[in-house]
């Protein structure tokens, strides 16, 4: 927070709450820099299979006892089932654009899968692709219609484009425009939505109690000096910053890394905030002065999953990383938000948002681990690549950007001698500029050479029994057993990704 006035850099606009000028640099953010995502950040499900070949063996489990629940000759929607067996989730812990004619025109008996915000596609892929193999007597891959839904058409041309969903797209729509108001989707004609990685870039508040009040935080962006020295056009710039003009702004030096905030502390306005007594009441548990993330976008989407799904549906799950611990949340030094290239992403509240599911209507909210879904749906323990990476001898704050390289592809090396994907790519692996030339000729070559049916990503799941396999060549990178033994069953960190259900 910058406390003089004569320190601050040049002002670009107004104070105004948090998730006001989070959105306003979403849209900045996927309009500059949509095209460069990888260079940011990456999700579970940007080339890694797991997570989502553990959401379609789960539909399936769940449709298959839906439809013998409801009996044979009784696969209608909407008709009520006998009863209904539901497989346990563990314990709590603008339609502008379309791939085919009409995309919302209800089908006899479709099973609707909603995906909000599909990234690249590969989520939508392979999960496709795992239902069909599994669906071995055709009973439920033929009656899915999945629906990916964004509010930049770009993002859905390239999800679609996924070549992993070619052999799929017969049975894949889009829907462009907003994921929190999808008006043109009929009340409850969906039966499964997915939201993975999402919630923490959509509009959130910061709020905390204060002497009896409730305040919020405001922030109001300024452009640092240096860029600001480099800009001749200053009022053009501001004029196109204010008004979103991305055209305008790529005729400017790159900025969203320049942006310096400062904060104020305000009480809230009410009348824009739904779920207030919901708020109010979560938020007198919470410290003084503690800040508490408050997810409206988050919110919307609950809301319009309630509306969407129908009677029977299988649920909401969203994958993000946060905590549901009112003992994490109370802690007034946990990092509420994090900048990657000039987007804020946000650590998810997941208590709060239990409470808003309540209040909702949801009458079954579950919250686990999202890597005990993952293994659970394997059998299995299971850890990431890049828990067991934080496992080796040499990692930490001390290793240079290109030594980090270095044990990265060595790690991949050595689980590629025994690792087999179901799928065939090339590993996408961006080498850090600063190298010696040497060690760059080396890793390039290291990278060249990894097999197409690897390990797909550094954000990936790796399971016990492919740890094992790979014991020797992993050694010989430097890793000691004892000590991945020790990561396979670590209880889970403070902050977390969690798989949120609700139904």
């Amino acid at each position: 927070m910058l406390q003089r006035t004569d320190d601050l850099p040049q002002l670009i606009g107004d104070y105004k709450p948090f998730d006001q000028w989070q959105a306003h640099l979403n849209r900045l953010f996927y309009g500059l820099r949509g095209d460069k995502l990888r260079s940011y950040y990456q999700t579970f499900a940007s080339a890694d299979y797991r997570l989502a070949h553990a959401l379609a063996a789960d539909y399936y489990e769940r449709v298959i006892a839906r439809d013998k629940a409801r009996g044979k000759g009784q696969g209608a929607r909407g008709e009520k089932p006998e009863e209904e067996s539901t497989p346990s989730l563990g314990p709590l812990a603008s339609s502008q654009g379309s791939h085919r004619p009409s995309p919302l025109t209800p089908q006899p008996s479709p099973l609707t899968v909603l995906e909000l915000g599909p990234g690249n596609g590969n989520l939508a892929a392979c999960f496709l692709s795992h239902l069909k193999a599994l669906d071995q007597k055709g009973t439920v891959y033929p009656r899915v219609r999945y629906l990916l839904v964004d509010w930049e058409q770009p993002v859905l041309d390239g999800a679609l484009a996924h070549p992993d969903l070619a052999a799929h797209l017969d049975r894949v729509e889009i829907h462009c425009g907003s994921i929190e108001n999808m008006a043109d989707v009929a009340d409850g004609t969906v039966d499964r939505i997915i939201c993975n990685e999402l919630w923490n870039e959509l509009p959130t508040k910061l709020m905390a109690k204060n002497a009896g009040e409730i305040e919020e935080e405001y922030i109001r962006p300024n452009l640092s000096e240096s860029l600001h020295a480099t800009i001749q056009d200053w009022s053009g710039f501001v004029r196109a910053f204010e008004a979103k003009d991305l055209d305008r702004l790529k005729t400017f030096p790159p900025f969203l890394d320049d942006l310096v905030w400062e904060k104020e502390y305000r009480k809230v306005e009410w009348k824009d905030v739904p779920f207030r007594k919901t708020i109010t009441e979560f938020l007198k548990v919470m410290d003084e002065q503690v800040l508490a993330p408050v997810h409206l976008g988050a919110f919307a989407t609950l809301k319009e999953a309630k509306r969407l799904l129908a009677p029977e549906a299988v649920g909401f799950s969203a994958f993000d990383a946060g905590t549901g611990e009112m003992k994490v949340l109370n802690d007034p030094d946990k990092p509420c938000y994090g900048q990657f290239g000039g987007q804020y992403s946000f650590m998810i509240n997941f208590a709060l948002i239990e409470h808003v599911a309540k209040h909702l209507g949801m009458e079954q909210v579950a919250l686990e681990p999202q890597r005990e879904f993952v293994g659970r749906s394997l059998n299995t323990n299971v850890i990431t690549l890049m828990d067991l990476l934080a496992t080796h001898p040499s990692a930490g704050p001390n290793l240079r950007p290109w030594e980090q390289d270095r044990l990265v592809l060595k790690t991949i090396k050595a689980l590629n001698e025994t690792y087999e994907s179901p799928y065939s790519h090339a590993l996408a692996y961006p080498l850090g500029q600063d190298m010696p030339p040497e060690e760059r000729d080396t890793l390039k070559g290291m990278l060249l050479s990894l097999k197409r049916q690897g390990v797909p990503d550094t954000v990936a799941y790796l399971t016990e029994e492919e740890l094992t396999r790979a014991a020797n060549d992993l050694e010989g990178v430097g890793y000691d057993p004892d000590t991945l033994s020790i990561a396979l069953t670590a209880p889970p960190s403070p902050i977390e990704y969690c798989h949120f259900f609700c139904r």
